[in-house]
């Protein structure tokens, strides 16, 4: 039976021309492991994620997929969850509770499964995988392999008939890593489930594959066996053979009649014959150039995160010469990392020194925490604005970067679109265009395919060969082994054994290569797979060269309209400065009562009050000249700022919402007001939420909701409850108004009010519910509701300007308007004019401060937090 059939299968992402994935043809049977390969960006991630739906990214999507014999479309979301299992690359990303024990319940529990049900599979799991030892354990505490462990139990105690794993032992060390496929092997023979796996180390998992597919440029090149893969690839002479586990690149590059092999055991048997029949010539020297001056030194370091913590880094002493390059090899939790960071000055050892002489540049384990712009080409233009380059320098200096590190047609996409290779190789040019004098690497060959760590080989020797230092953390043995100057294994801190790099890895068991596990018995001074072909007489590849210097760098697709700011006229300038130190001083005057009772007496308003009204009268327009003057046009970005014209009709959804919120909830207000005579403020608010969130139930009625689209909204309103809480000090001044705003003008009328009446009612528990919290909810909900509306109606715009003068309004105008007269009526039932006018007079004050702060949120926030929303709105799918 077919586990997974893929027919014609063609994926285009948001805004992309090219697809990610064209016309792919694939057969999964039951109880098969197959390898997913190729280089990176290829469309291995891309091509997973289509067979699970819940993780299918936003996009334009042709053909078919059948899972068990049925369309995967119409598989509901339980069983979907049950039977396809998924892990990801990243162990941090999957792992959602602070227990061992509840992550493998976590799963069951959110199925539905009785008590009884979850005990014996979590007990299962545990003794299958081994999690006994560490079951109560927190999480935090785990090493890498044992989190990614722990997310393959979690996913199995939900017994899937498919696994599916997306580089799992990506961040894993070399043992870890063998550990978690040996475990995934038994899986697949144990147990017969179909396993779908996407892998760089191809040595350890090739030997458990029965099947293997062969991706480039979104298409599958090939399928069949490792054996059959291998020897299609060969008589292709494809580069892509680069990839493959070291045995096989051996056997293809010596003449022979033999079959292929695939583990490290038939390539053994294969060498030892090949031996018998003819003279195994000796091995090359190695070609280890003498380091200079010694640029960086660690000297007796020790250090710790915190003083009860034990210690990361134990008496570490290291050298690195200009032009040398230092690998250091080693387990996860083995202090590697924090070494790194010791060396570049991000930490202070408490014992010890770190000398560095010369330029330093780091590059993270994480290359996504350097990517700060909204393309690469903007993050790589971002490291040359500190420099003192023309353009044409600059131009020059990019291109050589682009072409360096082959960036050429990823410029223009989002540095987090970009596969894990990608973004290595964009991380990778963003650090070298500082020029460094000594570069640290964190796993830099961490989702790079074959081809392009030969690349990255020759950058690497370049600058050896320029005089740059380099020292790189990697769990790569057989990268290390054939281009590192000096190895060094990193063990409990510190280091415990180092030399070139046959002398390190010929005397290891496990810290080795596949070229020196297979050659071993004949060739023990072996370690790279071109030591082993030069004994056999085989025919190396050749060094690919470094890329030429671009001649020019790229052009953007589309050449964006940059935003011209027009010079003010003088007249302009005098009237801006003018009414802009009026409104300073008249806000002074106006917020400068701290006795509001002296604003009003048993008479009605006392002159103080008639004062302080005219005063802000006055405050008010001042700020409205101000804004005309400083005000200025700013020629039109690409992306539209305003909805089309045809697309302004309100929809059904928004029109219900309207009448619940302008009728309904005032209503229920009312009703609290007057018959529960606020006492019962709890039951008001849980009504008026309840109203809220009815529109959103009838559109969810008609369509299945994305869990995606109500994280969102959680988001948003989780950030307007921190920003109020961290403002809590300054009365009325606070984001959360601004950030309603936004809310509405970026996901319509809808989001706008429910984020700003839920972030009103959870905040208030921390500071204070009564009364006031249906008002307030009702208020800032209006706000939200009515940007989102004006805005889709053409009225709002989407400048800093337009949006910095409906926060000022909506804040005196609707919230001051409504939270006023709220709070008579809260403390005084029988109303009247003067009552009212002096709630607004002492409420005025609060208000000015309200809308200050909403206007200056606004003008700093609103254009990166809006730019960020249509990004979200675009890649997933959340425009309408």
């Amino acid at each position: 039976m077919e586990t997974f059939a893929v027919r014609d299968l063609t994926f285009f992402y948001p805004e992309q021309e090219q697809p990610a994935l064209e016309r792919v043809n694939l057969t999964v049977e039951q109880g098969a492991f197959l390898v997913l390969c190729g280089p990176s960006g290829c469309g291995k991630s891309t091509l997973l994620r289509q067979l699970k739906p819940t993780l299918t990214p936003h996009g334009h999507r042709l053909g078919e997929i059948d899972f068990e014999g049925a369309p995967l479309g119409k598989l509901d979301r339980r069983s979907q969850s049950a039977k396809i299992g998924f892990v990801q690359q990243s162990p941090e990303n999957q792992i959602v509770t602070d227990k061992v024990w509840h992550e493998l319940a976590f799963g069951l529990e959110s199925l539905g499964y009785d008590t009884p049900t979850i005990r014996r599979r979590v007990s299962e799991m545990a003794s299958f995988f081994g999690i006994q030892d560490w079951f109560y354990r927190n999480v935090a505490e785990l090493s890498g392999g044992q989190k990614q462990l722990l997310n393959l139990a979690s996913v199995m105690a939900l017994q899937p008939s498919v696994l599916i794993l997306d580089e799992p032992t990506s961040q894993l060390d070399p043992i870890a890593g063998a550990e978690f496929l040996t475990t995934l092997g038994r899986i697949n023979r144990e147990l017969g489930t179909t396993v779908i796996l996407t892998e760089h180390r191809l040595e350890e998992v090739f030997p458990l594959a029965t099947d293997v597919a062969v991706m480039e440029r979104g298409r599958i090149l090939c399928t069949g066996t490792p054996a059959e893969v291998g020897t299609a690839l060969k008589e292709r002479s494809d580069a892509l053979f680069a990839a493959m586990p070291e045995p096989m690149r051996i056997w293809a590059a010596v003449e022979t009649d033999a079959p292929c092999p695939v583990t490290v055991g038939q390539g053994r048997a294969w060498l030892e014959e090949l031996a018998q029949k003819q003279p195994l010539l000796p091995l090359p020297a190695e070609q280890i150039p003498a380091p200079g001056e010694t640029v960086l030194r660690a000297d007796e370091v020790w250090f710790r995160y915190e003083k009860e913590l034990p210690d990361a880094v134990k008496g570490l002493s290291l050298t690195l010469g200009r032009g040398e390059f230092l690998a250091l090899l080693g387990g996860n939790g083995t202090g590697k990392t924090t070494t790194l960071g010791l060396l570049a000055g991000l930490y202070r050892p408490y014992r010890g020194t770190c000398e560095v002489s010369g330029r330093i540049a780091l590059l993270p384990q994480d290359p996504q925490t350097l990517f700060v712009k909204k393309t690469v080409r903007e993050d790589l233009l971002e490291m040359l604005e500190r420099e003192k380059l023309s353009r044409e320098e600059q131009v020059e200096e990019l291109a050589h970067a682009v072409s360096l590190c082959q960036l050429e047609e990823l410029l223009d996409r989002h540095p987090y679109d970009l596969s894990g290779g990608e973004q290595q190789r964009a991380a990778l040019a963003k650090v070298l265009l500082r020029k460094p004098e000594i570069l640290l690497l964190d796993e830099p060959t961490k989702g790079l395919d074959a081809e392009f760590k030969q690349v990255f080989a020759q950058i690497l020797r370049t600058l050896l060969h320029r005089g740059v230092a380099v020292l790189m953390v990697s769990h790569d043995v057989a990268f290390c082994a054939r281009y590192a100057h000096r190895c060094a294994l990193f063990f409990d801190g510190a280091i415990t054994a180092e030399g070139t790099p046959r002398a390190f890895f010929s005397g290891n068991s496990f810290y080795t290569t596949a070229a020196n596990r297979m050659a071993r018995s004949v060739l023990p001074q072996a370690v790279t797979a071109e030591d082993v072909i030069a004994a056999c007489g085989g025919v190396l590849p050749p060094e690919p060269p470094l890329p030429e210097d671009g001649e020019t760098f790229p052009k953007e697709r589309q050449e964006p309209v940059k935003r011209q700011k027009k010079q003010l006229p003088l007249w302009r300038k005098l009237l801006s400065a003018v009414s802009g130190a009026v409104a300073v001083a008249l806000f002074i005057m106006t917020v400068r009562v701290t006795d509001l009772s002296a604003l009003v007496g048993s008479g009605g308003i006392s002159a103080e009050g008639v004062s302080n009204l005219g005063w802000s009268a006055a405050l008010l327009a001042a700020l409205a000249v101000f804004a005309a003057s400083v005000s200025r046009r700013v020629e039109a970005p690409v992306r539209p700022a305003q909805i089309p014209e045809d697309r302004r009709k309100l929809p059904k959804r928004t029109l219900a919402a309207a009448v619940m919120i302008l009728l309904l909830i005032p209503v229920t207000i009312f009703i609290g007001f007057s018959y529960l005579e606020n006492r019962h403020y709890y039951l008001t608010a849980l009504l008026v939420l309840l109203e809220i969130m009815l529109p959103f139930f009838l559109v969810f009625e008609g369509r299945k909701p994305r869990a995606r689209e109500l994280v969102l909204i959680a988001a948003l309103c989780a950030l307007g409850v921190v920003g109020r809480l961290a403002f809590f000090m300054l009365p009325q001044f606070s984001p959360v108004l601004a950030l309603v705003i936004l809310a509405g003008v970026a996901f319509g009328g809808e989001t706008g009010f429910l984020v700003g009446a839920v972030t009103m009612l959870v905040s208030n528990m921390a500071l204070g519910q009564g009364p006031w919290t249906p008002w307030q909810m009702f208020a800032m909900g209006l706000i939200g509701f009515l940007a989102g509306v004006l805005f889709r109606k053409g009225v709002l715009g989407r400048g800093r300007a337009a949006l910095c003068a409906f926060g000022v309004l909506a804040a005196i105008v609707i919230y001051g308007g409504i939270m006023n007269p709220a709070s008579a009526l809260m403390w005084l039932h029988d109303l009247t004019p003067q009552i009212l006018l002096a709630y607004y007079i002492t409420g005025f004050p609060m208000d000015c401060i309200h809308a200050t702060g909403t206007a200056l949120f606004l003008w700093l926030a609103a254009e990166p937090m809006l730019e960020k929303l249509d990004r979200i709105k675009v890649k997933y799918g959340l425009v309408e």
